[in-house]
């Protein structure tokens, strides 16, 4: 089968014909369709997170945001069936036995296996995957649009949902790419008044679309002040990877409100412990999300309440993306396509 093939860190990604996986008795084989081109995996393509290093495969083929078809199935699956129209997110599989996992937090399993970093992902014309943590896709939906949902949506309807946010509060949403798009929806849906804040007049263009009430540049623009002129917000979630977003987010959350943190810069990020007491700000993250929480926010796009904006390139463009990805050309997401 034809794949994309990590060798080496901050390299090219050398496409090359591979093995078809062989399955497990647990396990379905599936057909790639599409699979979502990730902010994550530039980070794992230029091995900057270190303490991914010493877990990433290698040689590795990249990629977490698959949507396909079952074209084979092990012996033991009983719940899929080979034409299941499925999809596998960055959680490849996780125990069921641990304390997080009982406690329904299934996205900390402390044994889990991380699609397209642990094991192979879906820059590929095949991948496999335990049977019980594939997931169905609806009707509704095409491949290429359900795709970007295994990742960018499940994280950002999960942060949101764990923010408690609330119909006439306001939100903040730094970034308007793969996430921060469909923030925006899931925002707009929960009733939230959202300020949209990029640097690419572009991306705010596509917010004000999709229900934004205030889009600034924060390139021209003092965000911090227009956003505290207007009393701070109660929720900023920042699914930028600058770290100067979260600077900005900082300052424009109101007292007892929340900084959402999903997006991943390479270095570091801090914090005036000063004002996070005074004004008892709560900095919050989110992990990706569960199983449950990803059939949610599929059946929210099933239904026509969020749609993921989607740029369709072959597989052999995967260069060529991960670069205008690494320049912030891209806007909503990339989705790999395979004929």
């Amino acid at each position: 089968m034809k794949a994309a093939v990590l060798h080496e860190f901050k390299k090219a990604l050398v496409l090359e014909d591979v093995p078809r996986p062989l399955l497990e008795a647990n396990e379905v084989l599936i057909q790639v369709e599409a699979c979502g081109l990730c902010h994550s995996d530039l980070h794992v393509v230029d091995g900057d997170w270190p303490q991914f290093l010493s877990i990433t495969k290698m040689p590795l083929i990249p990629g977490h945001e698959i949507a396909g078809r079952i074209v084979e199935k092990g012996s033991d699956v009983r719940e899929l069936q080979v034409g299941d129209r499925v999809g596998v997110p960055w959680i490849y599989w996780t125990c069921g036995e641990c304390e997080f996992c009982h406690e329904g937090n299934e996205n900390l399993c402390a044994r889990q296996k991380i699609t397209g970093v642990m094991v192979d992902g879906g820059f590929a014309e095949f991948v496999k995957a335990p049977a019980s943590h594939a997931v169905k896709i609806p009707d509704a939906l095409s491949a290429v649009e359900a795709a970007p949902l295994f990742c960018a949506g499940v994280t950002v309807y999960r942060a949101l949902k764990q923010a408690r946010i609330s119909a006439g509060q306001r939100l903040a949403i730094f970034g308007i790419g793969g996430l921060g798009h469909l923030a925006v929806q899931i925002g707009r849906e929960l009733g939230a008044e959202i300020a949209a804040i990029d640097v690419a007049d572009e991306k705010l263009r596509l917010a004000e679309r999709l229900g934004a009430a205030n889009c600034l540049n924060a390139a021209s623009t003092n965000v911090a002040k227009a956003l505290r002129a207007k009393g701070g917000v109660h929720v900023a979630l920042v699914s930028s990877a600058a770290r100067a977003a979260y600077d900005t987010a900082f300052a424009c959350v109101r007292a007892t409100g929340t900084l959402l943190a999903v997006g991943l810069p390479a270095e570091n990020v801090c914090f005036p412990p000063i004002l996070m007491a005074a004004k008892e700000v709560r900095i919050q993250a989110s992990a990706v999300g569960t199983r449950a929480d990803l059939r949610e926010v599929l059946a929210l796009a099933g239904e026509g309440r969020i749609r993921c904006h989607v740029t369709a390139h072959p597989l052999s463009d995967v260069n060529l993306v991960i670069d205008r990805l690494r320049q912030g050309q891209v806007s909503g997401r990339v989705v790999l396509c395979f004929a």
